[in-house]
C-alpha cells in the first residue's frame, strides 16, 4: 500500500479577460502545479500570479508545455518537425523559468499538455523531440507522463527522472489507457465516485475500467483538473478521502530536491 501520493493540477490557464478555473483555491489542495507556458493557454500576468500563489502555498511547480495551439487549447495533434518541437519545449521552459524566478520559486519538472501529452505517450518520434528539449535546457527536470506509457521508458533511458501519472476524473480502458474524450463516459463528474476510485488506485494499485474490469495502474501522482465543473470540490473530496485513509499528500519532488527550500 502506498503511504504517500502527489496531487497535481493544470493551472495558470486564464488568458486576458477569460478566466479558467480557480487557481488560488486549487493551490490550497494540491502539492504540485503544472503551470501553462503561453502556448495553449495563459498570459504572463496570470502565469506570474499563479506562480506567486504556488509559492505562498508551498506547492512545487512544473512547466505545462504544449503544441503552439491557443485556439484549440492544445488539444489538436500537430505534425511538427522534431527540431521545431524541441525548440518549442525549450522556449516554454525558459519562459516559465524566468517567471518562476520573479515569483521567488523554481521549476522542478515538465508535464506536456493535451494532444502533445497523449501523442508522446507512445510516439517515439515526438517523444524524443520533447526529451531532447528538456535535456538541452535542464536535465535535472523530471518528466511527468501517463502511467504505463512508453514515454516513461524512453525518458528513463535518456537519464531523466520520470513520474507516472493517473487522472482522477477520467475513465480508463482495460488496457490502462485513457478513454477518448470523444466517447461517452470519458470524463467523470461525481466527486464521491472519483474520490473512491482514487483511494482504490492508491491502496489497490488500479481502478475499474469503463467496461468493469480491474485495471492495474501504478502512479506516483494523481491529476485533479482545475478547469472542469466542480473541480475545486472534487479535488478537496479526493484529498479528504485519501487523508482519512492515512495517505499523506506530498509532491513527488522531495524537499531536499527542490530549490524552493534553498
Amino acid at each position: 500500500m502506498i503511504k504517500t501520493i502527489d496531487l497535481n493540477s493544470d493551472l495558470g490557464e486564464s488568458f486576458g479577460q477569460w478566466r479558467m478555473g480557480d487557481d488560488d483555491a486549487i493551490l490550497e489542495v494540491v502539492s504540485s502545479a503544472n503551470v501553462a507556458c503561453g502556448f495553449h493557454a495563459g498570459d504572463p500576468v496570470g502565469i506570474l500570479r499563479t506562480l506567486k500563489s504556488a509559492k505562498e502555498n508551498n506547492v512545487v511547480v512544473g512547466a505545462h508545455v504544449s503544441y503552439p495551439d491557443l485556439v484549440g487549447f492544445g488539444r489538436r495533434k500537430m505534425d511538427i518537425a522534431s527540431h521545431e518541437l524541441s525548440a518549442d519545449v525549450i522556449y516554454q521552459i525558459g519562459a516559465l523559468q524566468g517567471l518562476a524566478v520573479a515569483a521567488g520559486t523554481t521549476l522542478n519538472y515538465v508535464k506536456p499538455h493535451g494532444a502533445l501529452y497523449n501523442t508522446i505517450a507512445n510516439d517515439e518520434y515526438q517523444a524524443t523531440a520533447v526529451i531532447e528539449g528538456i535535456l538541452a535546457i535542464d536535465p535535472s527536470l523530471a518528466l511527468v507522463g501517463l502511467a504505463g506509457s512508453n514515454i516513461l521508458k524512453w525518458a528513463k533511458e535518456r537519464g531523466l527522472k520520470t513520474i507516472a501519472e493517473a487522472f482522477a476524473d477520467r475513465a480508463y480502458t482495460s488496457k490502462g489507457e485513457l478513454v477518448s474524450r470523444r466517447e461517452a463516459g470519458a470524463v467523470l463528474y461525481d466527486a464521491d465516485l472519483v474520490a473512491k476510485r482514487m483511494l482504490q488506485l492508491v491502496t489497490e494499485g488500479g481502478v475499474e475500467s469503463i467496461d468493469g474490469k480491474f485495471t492495474p495502474i501504478q502512479a506516483d501522482s494523481i491529476c485533479v483538473h482545475g478547469d472542469s465543473p466542480g473541480a475545486v470540490d472534487m479535488a478537496r473530496q479526493v484529498k479528504s478521502v485519501l487523508q482519512q485513509a492515512g495517505i499523506t499528500i506530498r509532491s513527488f519532488i522531495h524537499e531536499k530536491e527542490s530549490h524552493r527550500y534553498c
